[in-house]
């Protein structure tokens, strides 16, 4: 494929329009320094400068692994642990999927953040569980909040994927600030994850799909970055051939997924997301706990909101939503809830 790779020229000219306003211009001679060590990081492909030996528990204990992704992983492990310990409260994670609020261009909150506030709502009144809201609208109004795209390491071999994902941050390709390594923890802490979403072009929103995405590595990656040695594509795909075994980092736990539309698309969407999770080995919490629905059909825009407030019956149901999840968690955490076939193994696991 044709090479990305810019000259120096190239790539300073890109480095510098951060410092377009007029006000760097007092520090020009330092933004000049600052360009010159970018470049000369870019140019050594300098992903990871700060690594440190795995240690105890990887396959090759000497292997330099970055320090942020070992820090990523003492966060997935703590949460896995805060998950697993019954003497705490079950957490529930509310993912607003809408890029739209009051805080940027759009001047005003989304629909989809009123019924994630209606769930929450919902969920707290009842007592007993911690709610945490993933609020993804911030990737388009918080200044250094990023969600980078998927590499796809895993269509190579699923052990190039690896728990959590070690793409990120590339400090010489300047792709930092990535927020994953705060969502990974969010869902292995989770029992049960509502995701609200509204439809963006029959599709879910992008912000969203960003966060699917990144999440392949839940789902039959690869927590050993040194059984790869990094990104050694050749022994990845030796040991997918040996006989991978697709661990299912977020098995188990319940989801419920609300999609609301305008015109077309809510039916398909809730479709998409309930197979997604579902392949992930994560559990639907209760039919009451999916929902598609519109808001103001092929009405206009500017009175969508009005239409939310006078739609009494929807607002019930998202409410309901979130009591049907908490109460599916509650059965699950006390071994009331058979999950039908949670013993057989998947001939296809891939």
């Amino acid at each position: 494929m044709p090479s990305p790779q810019l000259g120096e020229d190239a790539f300073k000219a890109r480095f510098r329009q951060q410092f377009m306003d007029p006000e760097f211009n007092a520090v020009e001679g330092q933004i000049q320094a600052v360009a010159d060590v970018a470049w000369r990081a870019y140019s050594a492909s300098r992903k990871s400068p700060n690594t440190r030996r795995a240690g105890k528990g990887f396959s090759d204990p000497s292997f330099e692994l970055p320090s942020e992704w070992l820090a990523a992983r003492a966060s997935v492990a703590a949460a896995q642990a805060r998950h697993d310990d019954l003497s705490l409260p079950a957490r529930i994670l509310l993912v607003n999927g809408s890029s739209r609020s009051e805080h940027t261009c759009p001047g005003e909150m989304s629909k989809t953040y009123r019924l994630v506030e209606i769930a929450q709502k919902a969920i707290t009144d009842i007592g007993r569980f911690d709610v945490e809201i993933l609020d993804l609208s911030r990737l388009a109004s918080e200044y250094g909040r990023n969600i980078h795209p998927c590499k796809a390491c895993f269509s190579t071999a699923a052990p190039l994927c690896h728990w959590p994902c070690s793409c990120y941050p590339n400090h010489g390709l300047g792709q930092t600030q990535d927020w994953m390594n705060d969502i990974y923890p969010m869902w292995a802490a989770a029992h049960g994850v509502m995701i609200i979403t509204p439809v963006n072009w029959y599709q879910v929103s992008s912000p969203l799909k960003l966060m699917m995405d990144r999440l392949v590595c839940a789902d039959g990656g690869n927590p050993d970055p040194t059984a790869t040695h990094g990104k050694r594509a050749d022994e990845a795909k030796a040991l997918e051939m040996a006989g991978w075994h697709y661990p299912r980092h977020l098995e188990g736990r319940l989801f419920s997924v609300i999609v609301h539309g305008d015109v077309e698309g809510a039916e398909n969407v809730r479709r998409l997301l309930v197979d997604w999770l579902s392949f992930m080995k994560l559990v639907p919490a209760a039919p009451r706990a999916q929902l598609d629905r519109y808001i103001g059909y092929w009405q206009p825009y500017a009175t969508s909101h009005l239409a939310l407030d006078e739609d009494h019956a929807l607002q019930e149901e998202v409410a309901n939503a979130g009591k049907a999840l908490a109460e599916a968690i509650v059965k699950q955490r006390q071994g009331r809830l058979p999950l039908p076939g949670s013993g057989l193994s998947d001939p296809r696991c891939k």
